[in-house]
Formats: structure tokens, sequence, C-alpha cells
């Protein structure tokens, strides 16, 4: 087991764990609620961490986790609703449909 990243909230360590295990790898979020002690301790040293079950799968990891951390920006226009979409979204916000190809 071997720490992977250090997330800035719980969410994202969520987010991120669940990206990861959809991914194939087997990850965990630890220091879940350490944000509780905050003030006896650094609060640096309270936040979630993302951490990878098997070793050999930590370089895997690592770049999964990079590319979804920095996930391309597009812009469309959705083909149903007209709406202009910017971000790494492939679904539109309005209607639900989803990116041309």
């Amino acid at each position: 087991m071997r720490r992977l990243a250090t997330a800035p909230n719980l969410a994202i360590a969520t987010v991120w764990t669940d990206l990861l295990r959809q991914g194939g790898i087997d990850a965990s979020v630890q220091r879940a609620y350490a944000s509780s002690i905050a003030g006896e301790v650094p609060p640096d040293q309270c936040l979630p961490e993302v951490w990878v079950m098997d070793d050999g799968q930590h370089a895997d990891a690592a770049v999964l986790l990079k590319q979804l951390r920095n996930a391309p920006h597009r812009h469309w226009v959705c083909p149903s609703c007209h709406e202009r979409i910017e971000g790494p979204f492939e679904q539109c916000w309005s209607c639900g449909a989803t990116m041309p190809r």
C-alpha cells in the first residue's frame, strides 16, 4: 500500500479514488475524517489521502490521476438545445445530450 496523492478535501479524494477504481486500480481514501483534529495538529497533516493498494500499480495510478486532474477543456455547442458548453464536459448540463464526436 502506497500513498498516491493528498487531496484538498474529502469529496475530491473520494472522486479520485472512484475514478481510479473504474480504471482498474484498487485505491482507498485514508485520513478521511482527520479534519476533525485540525488545530490540534497542523491543518496540512489532516488532509485526506488517496492510497494505491498494490505498489506495482502506483506508476499507472499516478499517470491516470494526472490525466484525470488535467482533463482537456473543450468548447462545443449542444446539437439538441444549442447551449454552449465549455470545459472537460462530455454531456450538456442543460438537456443531457452527449457531446458530438
